[in-house]
Parts: C-alpha cells; structure tokens; sequence
C-alpha cells in the first residue's frame, strides 16, 4: 500500500501531512465528513468512557478515551470494513506490537477487540503528540535532534533484534512522552525479518529501492528511514521535497507510475546538502546523514545497529574532546600566553631603551640648540655693537650735518624725499636728480668717511651683505658697496621706522616724532639676487643735547650661514623666525637651501609657503620625541621627509630676546635607530631561544595529552 495524505490522528499512518494510505479525493471528502459528524466511537469498548476523536481515514478512526477502573486515558484503533482494506492489517499491526510488548521505545499495546464490529485495538496515549506536530514549530537544535535521532535508533534496534521492521519511519510515526523521550508508533506496514511481502512506506522518507510492489523488505530501509528522520529534524523538511517535486509526483498516474517517478528523482537529485549548513552539525554527524540517505543500499549503513555504532563514535570522540582540548589546544594555548607575556617584555624592553636612547639623544640636541643659538646671538651682536659704534662716531655725525646744511645737498635731498616725485617728473629726470645727489661733495665726503668708520671684522661680504644710511626722512643716502639705491627713500622699510613688518605704502613719509628710537633687529626680506631671506640691524644717529635725529645706521646681513653646526648631514640647525608679523613662523635658514641654490642659482618663490607653526614647535617641556620637518613637504624636500628628534632654544642679544628660535634636529635612525637595532637583535636571538625551549616542552606535553587521550 502506497502512502498518502489522509487524516490527524497522532497514532497511524494518517496522524500528519506525510503522505500515507492512497484515497480517492471521494473517499477522502467522506473521511472528512464521517469525522467532523462523529461524536461517539463506531462501537462502545467495555471499561472505556469515549471523550475526543483524534483522527481518521481509510482504515477507521482514533479515539481517545478514559479506562473507568484506574482514569488512564488510552488511544483506541477502530478498524472499518470500507476502503477494500484486508482484515491481516489489524492482526499484522497487532503482532508486531506483540512483539514488542514491554519496550520501552514503542508505544505499548494494552488490548484488542477481535470480536468487536468494527474490531479494535487499545494502545498508550502519549500526550505530547508527534516528532511531525514538534517539527511544525521549526527545526530542532542539532544537540536536541541527535538526542531523540538516537533514541529511536536504539528503538529500532531493539526492534531488529526481535525481527521487526518498521518500514515506515517518519516524524508522524514517532511519539514523544511527557520527557520528551520518543516512542515508535503505526507498524501497520511493518515486516517481519522473515516475512517477504513489499511493505510501502511514505515519499521521501522512504528508500528509493523501497518503493517497488516487488521490492522484498531490507534493514536498510529503516536505515534510510532513520536518515531522512534526522535531516527533517534539522532543516525542517524531508530530504529531496520541494514543491515542484511534490507536485510532479501528485500529477504521476497510477501507484506504479508514481513509485518509479519517485525512484527515478530520488537517483537523479544531487545529494542532500541542507543538513551541512545547520549550525551544530560537524562533520562527522553529516557524513552520518550522507550515509543512511545514500541512494544505493550498498553504501548505507548495512544495519541499524551500525548506525548506533556511529553515533557511539562520534560521541565518545565529542567525549575526548577536554582530553584532546588540554592535549591540543592547552600547550598551544599556554604558548601563545608566554609567547604574549615574553614579546610584551620584550616591548617594554625595547620601549624603554628606545626612550631612554632618545632622551638621550634630545638633550644632547638641547645642549646643541642652546650652543648654535648662543653663537648666533654673539655674531648677531658682534653685528649689533659695529652699528651702534659707527653711529656714535663724532665724524659721521659731522659729515652727515654738513650734508644736511649744505643749500643745493638739502634742496636735492628735499626733491627726491617728495613722495609725488615720480608723479611729477619723468623717469630721466628722476634718475638725473639721483645721479646729481650721488655726485655731491658733501654726500662723496660722507661716504668717504663712512667707509673709513666700518670696522675691520665688519666688511667681509659674508659677514655684512652691505652697510648704509638714511636721512631722517628715509633717503638712502650712503651705501658701502655704492648702488643704485643711493638717492632712493626707504622711510617704509621696518629697519627705518621700527615697526614689525614694512609698510604697504612705499609713498609713506614719517611725521617728526615717528623714528627709529633704539637698536633694533628689521622684519626680514628676501634678497633680489638669491632669494635668500636678508635683515637688517639699525640704530638711530643723533646729536647734541637735544638728540637731534640725523637718520638711521645700519647694516644687512643675508641669512645663509649666520647659523652653523658642524657634523654629520642627519644632524643639523634651522633658523626660524618666531617674531609677531607677517612672517612669523618663516624659516630663515635651511640646509636645504644651500641645495637649492647650487642646483638653481636662487631660491624658488614657493619655499616660503613651507612655515613652522605652533604644532611643529618641538616642546622642549615634554618628552614628544616625533618632530616633523616642515620643508618635507616642499616637492624638493624628499630627504627630510622622515622621523627627526628635535629640540630648540632661542636666540638671545644678551638678556634680550630676538625672537628667533635655533632648532637642532637628528635624524631617529642616525641618533639611535642603530642602536636599538643591535638591542633589538640581541632581545630577539635570547627570547626566540627561550621559546623554541618552551615550545620543545609543550609539544612532548601535547605529545603525551594525546596519547592519553587516544587510549581512553
């Protein structure tokens, strides 16, 4: 007898969806009917109160019922004369429970009805329902499914082993108790070992070889059983059904067309894979499914007892797994802890001499920074004391008032002082006017005697760039070596009026009472012949009691070398600009730039967009050892893009300060890289000895776990 859908009685083959006992759609409408009409079982059964109708179909009905004398309620089997079922079913059902009177994994017959119409049989009622009414609220667990998979194999194998075959394995067929424990249920097409009649089972849980009505009943079918069993309590669903399937077999025409449909899809299908993808499932257990759900009997297990034997494998090597874990995974685990605990000491040595090598190399870039701006501050003041000396000399101030005092020196000096000069007169006459005012005795008297005033250690070109004097409205009137700028006013220039930055407006003519007052370092300028950044240091002259102001000394110095350190290329010094202005932050002098200058001749306009800000400031307070070279950034500035240790001082003209700023930076690999490489080569070598050591003991402890672990 073929399978298929026919009622809902958790006790026969029509106690769910899966397919059982072939029905017309007539008889099944009928079935339908008688049970929605029954409200009292075909015949009373003496001992019994009747209380619920379970289910039924083509063989009868299922009842539930209450036994008077001790209130236990029983399911009880009425067999129906209609459908053309043959009589031996009660009486072969009933012997294969017979015998298995007494075990525990079969729902338990309690007594039959031989004489009754229609006849009858009373088994357990199990409360809980089916594994297929479980399965309709989802998978179980892999843990939960190999639990009840295994139980009932231990039930089938108590089965085989009294020669009973189920040959219908499905979730509908097994019952679960109040523990949960299963209990196989229906062997209406059950075989006995010795019996050869075909016995069908239900589609897709059924053996494909099994489905021939001339198929002779095997173990392995119930081995197939048991695997489609497990599947469908991992992934929910049978192996091989999907709807088009289903369908495809609903349309096939009669039971053998549909067996052999069913036979030919199970052997074209590709091997189940759903299983694989549940979480929980290792390996082992889905080979265990692949092998019962093979397609042909020769590769299944051949017994259900070898399927047990499999699942007993499998749990005591999951049983082994603390043993294998400590074996395994404990040295393992314990190497990698000392492995963690030996490379963070061996960072924190390493940390350590890395700070400690830096500390180092920083004060000594600090005492080097306070060394190159000590000598810059005495060549700034050597500078600074030829000014003020040539400015109080008795015979400038001489020559400069006769110049002052003479009629046609004062008249041309008056003309080319007038800020409309170049409005009012053509570029000839002015240049006339200049030439004129560099020819006169008295200015040729005054830079005679200029000249001669400049002290010796003063005058070396790369020592002073140029010596000069202005009158007191700002007209060059003095230049050593002579140019062009003699007879030109330079009144907006910082190093005549004093300010921190050039005035914008060069027309700009000083009130009497705006004038240099002291000493004082320009705002810096760039130079028109290299482009290298120049300044000036001016001082005041005057005269008499009344410091009558006769104009402004000075001299300009190009900042090239006025900053030294003499050493290696990965340690060197920066003049920096930290004065407020417009240039704050410029950098004044650069080894870069000596690079620049003897591949181009002159310094490109972009560099002075390369400043250093507060941020790049080395702090010489905290112990920040990463300083960034500003000029790394400048596209010629590859060689200093990498990690410096710096530190600064400033530069000071005895307890004055500049406002210029010495950095000394090293380069990290020159200063202390190699250093600690040697450190870290000799930490290394010693921790990689002492590992190999541990690592040697924890492979003969491995060695031993295991073993260990493979006897038990």
């Amino acid at each position: 007898m073929l399978l298929v859908p026919v009622g809902r009685s958790r006790y026969t083959e029509g106690m769910s969806t899966d397919p059982t006992e072939i029905q017309s759609q007539q008889q099944r409408q009928q079935a339908r009917q008688r049970s929605l009409q029954r409200t009292h079982p075909p015949v009373q059964v003496p001992g019994y109160e009747p209380e619920r109708l379970l289910g039924g179909g083509a063989y009868g009905e299922v009842w539930v019922a209450l036994e008077r004398n001790t209130g236990r309620r029983v399911a009880i089997k009425f067999y129906a004369h209609r459908g053309g079922l043959d009589w031996s079913l009660l009486s072969r059902e009933v012997e294969k429970l017979a015998f298995l009177f007494a075990d525990r994994y079969v729902v338990q017959l309690l007594g039959v009805g031989w004489d009754a119409e229609p006849p009858y049989y009373i088994m357990e009622f199990i409360e809980q329902g089916s594994l297929a009414d479980r399965l309709r609220r989802g998978p179980l667990p892999a843990r939960d499914a190999v639990e009840v998979f295994r139980e009932v194999t231990v039930g089938l194998v108590h089965a085989h082993a009294k020669g009973v075959l189920h040959c219908d394995l499905k979730p509908a067929n097994i019952l679960l108790d109040q523990d949960d424990k299963p209990r196989l249920a229906d062997f209406g097409q059950s075989r006995l070992s010795s019996d050869q009649t075909p016995a069908l089972g239900t589609m897709f849980y059924m053996a494909p070889e099994q489905a021939d009505l001339k198929a002779m009943p095997d173990a392995r079918w119930d081995v197939y059983g048991l695997g489609a069993v497990l599947y469908c309590m991992l992934t929910g669903e049978p192996p091989h059904r999907d709807d088009a399937t289903a369908s495809e077999l609903e349309r096939a025409g009669d039971v053998e067309e549909r067996l052999a449909r069913y036979r030919q899809l199970i052997s074209e299908a590709p091997r189940p894979a759903g299983h694989r993808r549940v979480r929980g499932v290792d390996g082992e257990l889905a080979a265990i499914v692949d092998r019962c759900l093979a397609v042909d009997p020769e590769d299944r297990f051949p017994a259900v007892s070898a399927v047990l034997a499999a699942l007993d494998r499998r749990a005591r090597r999951r049983a082994r797994r603390p043993a294998v874990f400590l074996g395994t995974l404990g040295p393992a685990l314990l190497l990698l802890i000392v492995s963690l605990f030996a490379w963070r000491g061996f960072s924190n040595v390493m940390s350590q001499s890395d700070a400690a090598l830096a500390e180092q190399a920083l004060r000594s870039n600090q005492f080097a920074a306070r060394y190159v701006a000590r000598t810059a501050g005495n060549e700034l003041y050597r500078r600074w004391g030829a000014v003020r000396r040539v400015a109080a000399q008795s015979e400038l101030k001489t020559a400069v008032a006769a110049l002052l005092n003479d009629p046609r020196s004062a008249e041309l000096m008056t003309e080319l002082n007038d800020p409309e000069l170049e409005q009012t007169h053509t570029a000839e006459q002015v240049a006339a006017l200049r030439d004129e005012f560099r020819e006169l005795p008295p200015r040729k008297a005054l830079q005679e005697v200029f000249e001669g005033l400049i002290p010796d250690y003063a005058k070396a070109p790369e020592d002073v760039a140029s010596w000069f004097f202005c009158d007191p409205a700002g007209l060059s009137t003095v230049r050593v070596p002579e140019s062009q700028t003699i007879g030109r006013n330079y009144a907006w220039r910082s190093f005549f009026h004093g300010g921190n930055a050039d005035r914008a407006d060069e027309d700009w003519r000083p009130a009497p009472d705006e004038r240099l007052k002291q000493t004082t370092l320009s705002a810096v300028f760039r130079s028109q012949a290299t482009g290298r950044w120049i300044v000036a240091i001016s001082t005041p002259v005057t005269m008499g009691d009344q410091d009558q102001f006769l104009g402004v000394v000075a001299l300009t110095v190009e900042l090239g070398r006025f900053v030294d350190l003499q050493g290696r290329d990965e340690q060197f010094a920066v003049l920096v600009d930290w004065r407020d202005g417009p240039n704050k932050g410029v950098i004044l002098q650069h080894p870069l730039f000596d690079h620049l200058l003897e591949q181009q001749g002159r310094l490109p306009e972009h560099i002075t967009q390369y400043r250093v800000t507060a941020d790049d400031l080395p702090d010489t307070q905290s112990r920040e050892r990463h300083y960034t070279d500003p000029l790394a950034a400048a596209p010629e500035g590859h060689p200093y893009r990498r990690q410096w240790l710096a530190r600064m001082a400033p530069v000071m003209l005895g307890e004055r300060e500049t406002g210029w700023m010495v950095i000394v930076q090293e380069a990290y690999q020159a200063a202390i890289g190699r250093t600690l490489e040697h450190v870290r080569e000799g930490a290394l070598q010693l921790g990689l000895l002492a590992l190999l050591l541990i690592g040697m003991m924890m492979i003969a402890l491995w060695f031993a776990a295991t073993r260990l672990g493979s006897e038990r």
